[in-house]
């Protein structure tokens, strides 16, 4: 079993940045990729940005390449989402969730283990 539990999560303009933080507790954090997905209210999930189980591959989705950074400390069990040049339409509850699998997962499904959620909200 693995334990997420996200922070970071707030209020900010447009252009302005966050990171939000994942600790993960149970399994040895090298043992699981990693990822955040968001879902907006109406929307259907997406897949903000997945870490490999070695951390030394990341996919992004498009909507985010270029603004938004996913990295790991595997000292502290914690993965990071930097997001810069926050638009209105970032605004989601972001969650980050986990898996087994060694390669960074590139689908929602593949995630077997969620944290509880933390809300994001970009003002224009």
């Amino acid at each position: 079993q693995v334990q997420l539990v996200e922070s970071g999560g707030g209020l900010v303009q447009a252009g302005g940045s966050l990171r939000l933080s994942c600790a993960a507790a149970g399994r040895t954090f090298s043992s699981v990729a990693m990822g955040w997905v968001r879902q907006a209210p109406g929307k259907e999930r997406e897949l903000v940005a997945a870490i490999s189980w070695s951390g030394g591959s990341t996919r992004y989705a498009d909507s985010v390449k270029g603004r938004f950074t996913l990295s790991g400390d595997n000292a502290k069990n914690t993965v990071y989402l930097q997001m810069n040049s926050l638009k209105p339409e970032d605004t989601a509850v972001y969650y980050c969730a986990a898996t087994t699998t060694r390669q960074a997962p590139n689908a929602i499904p593949i995630f077997g283990f969620w944290g509880q959620g933390t809300q994001v909200t970009v003002s224009s």
